[in-house]
């Protein structure tokens, strides 16, 4: 028995602490040194023949291959899902950075907490406090989307001359150069101001001529556009996406073929003859600023019929740079997309000729298009549409949190019933997870890193948030949100909702195919190594890689056993105190999520990836992990205020919670029963434990966004906020402030009304009475009427004719003060 347990316990610990085979290798010697003096002769000959057998095949590389890996890398080979060239650009694009940590199932926190902190510049800075404020105060959202239906000519005109558009171009191209974070910061601010603007803003800065100029662009190209893009003298649009291909971008109908031709270059006017070059046929929809762009990023795929370049017919996709005005490009039209106003619309083109040197890159990059494409969609993706989500989830917070503290019904603040309460925590925790995953991933960004699949992740997970953010605060808002007017300061984003969660990887083919699909193969220490391997027949890289994903099996199975058996109270962290719990339990679950990966691609192999039920629950996994650990590096960040603690507990107990439910959704789904019923002993030894965010810490979140105060403030941080009281939001402050600043003199009214002291039928009769009767001062009164006129204010919807031209009301005074 004792034998028995040193085994077991000798097996834990070299499992657990994931050592090598020569480890495993001493550690047996060892038992079966001790273990032979309670053995005959014979029976430890035996033993001892035996292991010296498989400590030399194991530990003796190419025997080991001769004797145990060759054989599986044969059928390692046939077994192997082949992968089209289009799953091999997007695979390999971009880089792996914290994610492949959390795929380890053993997060090295003291790198998390290593990254350094994003931060602006002075010049940054300035931009933020100086143009951008500025545009904010000029952009009137009502009037945009409602009567004008594009942005104001002084808007065009201070995003062209202000740099707006040149944020990613270098210096010497004249752009502004910014990082990414202040990239997002500036998108960011002035979408809590306005939609539209922000699109018209961001596009030009994603993926788009620009950023594939500079990283692909010929000089020439380089010399000739990055400077116009950068002043706004070029206005750029991207057309991929075709009704015929949204998703599926790569199988693009869009076609062009190799000859000789003649063209007008409509930049100089001068004729070109017989010029080697491609005839193309394109049907674009939904280009955002396609209907006013000068130039027009085109991707097609590209044939070579008569050989004119070489022996391939079949180029492959290619971008090119085609001016608008060139004969034969259609603009124009428009969309009308979720009642915003930002220009989105069709191009389309018949047989349009265009010279080779008008490719992004020049011909040297004809056939390149879907790598440049996915290589620099990572960068965009991390920052547009996540930080319009992080601007809802701010506006939402700051107004919900004001509204419901201001609009009292039954007596009562709206915000004080649990179940408004309960809205607003989802708010509150919500806007703290989303800030933290994009500034996380920023970070990444910064330091020269392209993370591909966080970039999925933030995409899907924060526009997700942001549909359940706006939901919740136009619920809270009621009837003050439904209808449509220049009060109204959430509808617009409200309705715009589909256009994030369908552009740049609708959001059901992110989750249930891209997070996982691309993470399991990027992310994991083992499977790409192996794949490569197999494609390249290299049998020793396989054996390095198989031994080690062998052991890495084998380890995580004792880890994430033993984690579950201790509730992961053993477990490593790097702080101590309150957030302790947390580390440790998302270093559990990277043991959990690493088993279940490896056992759902050996039970189900290739066939994985048409299991996209049980694909997207692993991507969600995988995604609440980096949320979790996104906040906790946020907390750090920020100082690790103890107001803060609330929120940081109701986002990062959510994002546990989620995981589990992911798992055992996984198991609960997984084909092979008998599989899965092993794994939940190992994963789930005590069933599951975790719990949702209490209702007491979702009361502490809504609190804190009913009141002033730092949580409050670092949720809000980077949103415009108008100084003036007669915009919707710019009032809300000052009402707030009066609203907390008048509850005394407000209770002590209601106090004299019930006991008879104040007759009067009306409040503002009855505030009258008690100035009269000496109840309250001269102070107090005025401080009461402001802060009744405020209220109303901010409670107040629009009205209009008939003809639904706005109406200026007559305030009723008698009845409202």
């Amino acid at each position: 028995m004792i034998f028995a347990i040193l085994l077991i316990v000798l097996i834990g610990a070299l499992a657990y602490w994931r050592a090598p085979i020569l480890a495993w290798t001493i550690g047996f010697a060892a038992w079966l040194a001790a273990l032979q003096f309670g053995v005959s002769i014979t029976v430890s000959s035996i033993v001892w023949g035996v292991f010296v057998v498989i400590a030399v095949v194991l530990n003796l590389p190419p025997l080991r291959r001769a004797v145990f890996t060759g054989p599986v890398f044969g059928v390692f080979k046939k077994i192997t899902p082949a992968m089209s060239q289009t799953e091999q650009e997007a695979i390999n694009a971009g880089t792996v950075w914290w994610d492949s940590d959390l795929f380890s199932g053993k997060p090295d926190w003291n790198k998390l907490l290593s990254f350094p902190d994003p931060k602006l510049t002075r010049e940054e800075q300035a931009f933020l406090d100086g143009p951008t404020e500025e545009l904010c105060k000029l952009v009137d959202d009502w009037k945009i989307t409602h009567e004008q239906m594009d942005l104001p000519e002084e808007v065009w005109n201070f995003i062209k001359s202000n740099g707006f558009l040149g944020m990613i171009i270098k210096k010497k191209y004249g752009g502004v150069e910014f990082s990414n974070y202040a990239h997002a910061k500036v998108v960011t601010k002035i979408a809590t101001r306005g939609g539209s603007a922000a699109v018209t803003v961001m596009v030009p800065n994603s993926l788009g001529p620009g950023e594939l100029l500079q990283h692909y662009g010929t000089e020439a190209q380089k010399d000739y556009y990055l400077p116009r893009l950068a002043k706004g003298l070029e206005i750029p649009c991207f057309a991929l996406t075709s009704p015929y291909a949204g998703s599926d971008a790569g199988a693009i109908p869009d076609y062009g073929y190799v000859c000789r031709g003649s063209y007008t270059d409509p930049r100089s006017g001068e004729r070109h003859e017989n010029v080697l070059g491609v005839r193309v046929s394109w049907e674009k929809r939904w280009i955002t600023l396609a209907p006013v762009a000068t130039i027009l990023g085109l991707a097609f795929k590209m044939y070579d019929p008569d050989h004119l370049l070489g022996s391939r017919e079949d180029i492959g996709i290619t971008c090119a740079l085609v001016p608008t005005e060139h004969e034969g490009v259609q603009i124009g039209r428009r969309h009308f997309p979720g009642g915003a106003a930002f220009m989105n619309g069709p191009t389309w083109g018949k047989d349009v000729f265009i010279p080779l040197d008008w490719i992004i890159g020049g011909k040297e990059y004809a056939g390149q298009g879907w790598r440049m494409l996915v290589e620099c969609l990572s960068v965009g993706r991390c920052i547009s549409l996540p930080a319009m989500s992080v601007a809802s989830g701010k506006v939402a917070s700051y107004t919900t949190g004001a509204y419901a503290r201001i609009r009292d019904q039954f007596g009562l603040p709206i915000g004080k019933f649990e179940g408004v309460d309960e809205a607003m925590a989802r708010i509150g925790g919500y806007t703290y997870q989303m800030e933290a995953a994009q500034d996380l991933a920023l970070t990444g960004l910064d330091m020269g890193e392209k993370p591909s699949v966080l970039s999925a992740v933030i995409k899907y997970h924060n526009t997700e948030r942001m549909r359940k953010t706006l939901n919740d605060a136009m619920d809270v808002h009621g009837g003050r949100t439904v209808v449509l007017g220049p009060r109204n300061y959430l509808a617009r984003a409200y309705q715009a909702i589909p256009i994030a969660i369908t552009v740049e990887g609708a959001n059901i083919l992110t989750r249930s195919m891209i997070i996982y699909g691309q993470g399991a193969i990027r992310c994991h220490p083992f499977v790409l190594r192996e794949m490569k391997a197999a494609m390249a027949s290299d049998a020793k890289e396989f054996d390095d890689a198989i031994t080690g994903h062998i052991g890495f099996v084998v380890s995580n199975v004792f880890r994430s056993l033993w984690l579950g058996l201790t509730g992961a109270k053993l477990a490593g962290a790097p702080r101590g105190g309150e957030t302790a719990r947390y580390y440790k339990q998302v270093t559990r679950f990277s043991s959990a999520f690493a088993l279940l990966s490896d056992m759902a691609m050996f039970s189900l192999g290739g066939s994985l990836k048409f299991r996209e039920k049980l694909s997207a629950r692993l991507g969600d996994m995988l995604s609440n992990l980096y949320i979790a650990t996104a906040c906790l590096k946020r907390f750090e960040r920020d100082g690790a205020p103890k107001e803060d603690l609330a929120v940081l507990k109701w986002a990062v107990e959510s994002n546990l919670h989620d995981i589990q439910t992911a798992m055992d959704g996984f198991l609960a789904n997984l084909p092979n029963r008998a599989l899965a019923f092993m794994l939940r002993r190992v994963i789930f030894p005590w069933g599951l434990t975790l719990k949702a965010p209490s209702d007491r810490i979702g009361t502490l979140v809504a609190r804190s966004l009913m009141q002033p105060g730092g949580t409050r403030d670092r949720l809000t941080r980077g949103m415009f906020v108008s100084k003036d009281e007669q915009d919707p939001v710019g009032v809300l402050g000052p009402a707030l402030h009066a609203v907390l600043e008048t509850e005394p003199v407000e209770q002590k009214l209601r106090k004299l009304t019930r006991e008879g002291k104040l007759c009067a039928l009306t409040n503002a009769e009855r505030l009258a009475e008690a100035l009269d009767g000496g109840q309250i001062n001269q102070a107090e009164f005025d401080a009461v009427t402001r802060a009744r006129k405020l209220k109303r204010d901010v409670i107040m919807v629009d009205d209009f004719d008939k003809s639904l031209r706005h109406h200026d009301e007559t305030l009723l005074e008698r009845y409202v003060f």
